[in-house]
């Protein structure tokens, strides 16, 4: 997608935007009020707070949520773990509730003595609410047990009215930027042979 294509896209989305909310104060000074919209835009979609992490070690994945869906309070969270990423453990968050689902791995793995024939595969966050006009974040820790490569973490954001499922994976060429819903992701890289 041209970035000319993606300045359309985020125009629309703007011009939607502005005839739901536009107050008297937005009347008055519209270039004003699109000026300070397009960043909050194009800095909204569901992504990692760090980016990289080396093979072989342990993650502290925080997922940023900066919107709810189209003005509507977000109520549930939640995050796909692809194979490879073991033992991952949500971080409770004060007034909402925390649950994991297992599923049976395709090629079990032995860890600290212990062998492992399923594994988290969705963390999911629920029952609380995270108003449109806040941003708040959803932490996991895991290790990843995976060579080089990028790993994508769908995220389905459910709200009163409406979800945003982050799933979109970039193409050859393409990067996060070029979709409307791309999937938070993870840069692993080279790793030492020892961590903890």
């Amino acid at each position: 997608m041209s970035t000319l294509s993606v300045i359309k896209q985020y125009m629309k989305i703007i011009a939607t935007k502005l005839k739901r909310e536009m107050s008297a104060m937005n009347k008055k000074f519209p270039l004003i009020y699109l000026l300070l919209t397009v960043p909050s835009l194009a800095f909204s979609h569901a992504t990692f707070e760090n980016k990289s992490v080396t093979s072989g070690a342990y993650y502290k994945g925080v997922i940023g949520i900066g919107h709810g869906c189209q003005g509507s309070t977000t109520t549930r969270i939640t995050v796909e773990i692809p194979e490879g990423v073991q033992r991952a453990k949500p971080m409770p968050k004060p007034n909402w509730n925390v649950d994991v689902v297992k599923e049976k791995l395709s090629v079990p793995y032995t860890a600290y003595g212990k062998k492992y024939a399923e594994d988290v595969r969705k963390i999911i966050w629920s029952g609380g609410g995270l108003l449109d006009q806040n941003f708040d974040e959803f932490t996991f820790r895991a290790k990843i047990a995976v060579s080089p490569q990028t790993l994508y973490f769908p995220t389905r954001q459910e709200c009163v009215s409406g979800e945003i499922y982050w799933h979109e994976i970039p193409a050859v060429g393409k990067n996060a930027h070029d979709y409307k819903s791309p999937a938070p992701s993870l840069k692993v890289l080279k790793g030492s042979a020892h961590h903890h």
